[in-house]
C-alpha cells in the first residue's frame, strides 16, 4: 500500500499542535516545517513521533509547502494546518482512495469551527481545499493564497475536515492586519492597478453585500454581522494599503 506523509506548516501552534498530530495518526509519517517556533511547539510534535525540520518562512507560504513536499518521505502527501483537524469519517476515505491508487488531487470540505460560537455562513461558509495527491511533480505557488500544481485530475472527497479558526479577537485582528499587508505587497509586486474611488471606497461595500446577504452571513445572527462587517474592512484596508504603497511607498 502506498504509504502517506502528512504535512504541517507550524510556527507557535502549542496550544493546537498535539491535537493535529493526533487527528492524523492514521498517515505513516507525520512531517512539521517549523518556522523557529518559540514555544514548544517543536518538543511537543517530536514526543509524538513527528519528524520536525526547521525552516524560516519568511512570509513565502507557498515555498514552504513546496519544500514540505519535497522532503516527504512518502508517495502521497496530506496537507494539514495546524488548526485544522481530520474527521474519523474522513481518515477512513483518505486510507481507501490511496489503496485503490488512482493518483489524482483531492479536494477535501472544510468546516469552519469556533470553540464557542457558530457561523456556517458567508466568510466562514465550508469551501473545498486541494490537501491530498501524489507527491511527485507537485509543488506551490504564491505567498498570501498559494495555489498548489499537481499534473493529476481534481476530485472531491466526500467527508470534512475540521479548520478551528481563532482563539480570540486579538489573534483574529492580528491576522486581518498581516493579510492584508501581504495582500497589498503581492498586488504591487505584479503591477495591480488600484482606484481610491473604486477599490477603496465601493469595492468594500460590494464585499460586504456579498458576504452578509448573498453568501447567507445574516443567517449566523450576531457572529455573521461582525463576520462580514470585519470582511468589509479587510477589503478596504487591503486596497488602502496597496493605494499608499503606490502614492508614497505606504508612509504616512
Amino acid at each position: 500500500m502506498p504509504k502517506i506523509t502528512a504535512l504541517i506548516l507550524a510556527k507557535n501552534e502549542e496550544s493546537n499542535i498535539r491535537d493535529c498530530i493526533e487527528s492524523v495518526q492514521f498517515a505513516d509519517e507525520v512531517l512539521v516545517i517549523d518556522d523557529f517556533s518559540t514555544d514548544s511547539t517543536k518538543e511537543i510534535a517530536e514526543s509524538m513521533g513527528a519528524r520536525v525540520l526547521q525552516r524560516s518562512m519568511n512570509g513565502d507560504w507557498g515555498g514552504q509547502q513546496t519544500f514540505a513536499i519535497q522532503n516527504a518521505a512518502s508517495e502521497w502527501v496530506l496537507f494539514i494546518d495546524a488548526d485544522e483537524r481530520i474527521s474519523g469519517p474522513l481518515a477512513e476515505e483518505i486510507l481507501e482512495v490511496v489503496k485503490r491508487g488512482e493518483k489524482c488531487a483531492y479536494w477535501i470540505m472544510r468546516e469552519n469551527k469556533f470553540h464557542h460560537n457558530q457561523a456556517t455562513h458567508g466568510v466562514l461558509r465550508p469551501d473545498y481545499v486541494n490537501r491530498l495527491f501524489p507527491a511527485a511533480g507537485s509543488y506551490v505557488t504564491g505567498y498570501v493564497h498559494p495555489t498548489i500544481v499537481t499534473p493529476y485530475p481534481n476530485k472531491k472527497l466526500n467527508h470534512i475536515m475540521y479548520h478551528y479558526t481563532y482563539d480570540n479577537w486579538d489573534q483574529y485582528l492580528n491576522k486581518l492586519n498581516n493579510y492584508t499587508r501581504l495582500a497589498a505587497e503581492k498586488y504591487k509586486e505584479q503591477n495591480k492597478k488600484c482606484s481610491f474611488i473604486k477599490d477603496v471606497m465601493f469595492r468594500p461595500l460590494w464585499a460586504f453585500i456579498k458576504v452578509y446577504f448573498l453568501n447567507l452571513g445574516f443567517l449566523d445572527g450576531k457572529m455573521g454581522w461582525v463576520l462580514s462587517v470585519n470582511h468589509y474592512f479587510y477589503t478596504m484596508n487591503k486596497y488602502v494599503k496597496l493605494y499608499y504603497l503606490y502614492k508614497d511607498n505606504g508612509k504616512l
